[in-house]
This record gives structure tokens, C-alpha cells and sequence, in this order.
């Protein structure tokens, strides 16, 4: 795992592991975590599928529940094929705009 913080947001990138391992490394991580938006990029994946999706389903929705961004940039699944507390965005760009976006609506209590 590759960790870059940019500002209040870290960008977790995969490399060589599982799905399963990915993520627990991350939980094993996230107590350093738990205060940034997190973007998880899983570009360098050859395949990505809805199992693998709800992996991340857990320590999605704790951060989510503590009012941060917690993203998956891959292009390897749709964004409708997942569910709904999931977040899944096609490249890093868009989950930057994402985040952003997330940020001013909690500045704006919404």
C-alpha cells in the first residue's frame, strides 16, 4: 500500500496484494486514518467485481458515519452496479471533485 496526504486527504494506492489484504491493512492502519478523507485507488487491479466491492463495505461506512469522504476510484465496475453505501468513481479527478463537493455540504450541514 502507497499512502500520499494532500492536505485533509490521504489517496491509498494498491499494488500487489488481494482484495482481502488490501483491506486489512487498511483497518489495521485506519486508527492514523480515521480523521482524513480517503480516496482508495484501485487502478492497478486487473479485475475489480461486486465481492470485492464488499470488502470495503465495513470501514466505508464507519468513516462515512464520521463525517469524511471515503472513496474507490477503479473503472472496472460501475458505480450502479454497487451498493448505494459504497462510493465508486471512474478516475482520481473525479473523486477529488467528489470529496470537495462532500466537504462544503457537511460545511454547509447538509
Amino acid at each position: 500500500m502507497i499512502f500520499n496526504k494532500e492536505g485533509s486527504t490521504t489517496i491509498i494506492t494498491q499494488e500487489k496484494t488481494t482484495v482481502v489484504e488490501f483491506v486489512k491493512g487498511l483497518e489495521d492502519k485506519y486508527e492514523s486514518l480515521k480523521n482524513d478523507n480517503i480516496i482508495v485507488n484501485l487502478f492497478s487491479l486487473k479485475q475489480f467485481t461486486i465481492d470485492d466491492v464488499n470488502e470495503f463495505l465495513r470501514i466505508s461506512n464507519t468513516h462515512k458515519a464520521s463525517k469524511h469522504s471515503f472513496v474507490i476510484v477503479t473503472n472496472k465496475i460501475s458505480y450502479e452496479d454497487v451498493p448505494g453505501e459504497i462510493t465508486i468513481v471512474p478516475t482520481l479527478q473525479e473523486a477529488y471533485d467528489l470529496v470537495e463537493m462532500e466537504e462544503i455540504e457537511r460545511d454547509l450541514d447538509f
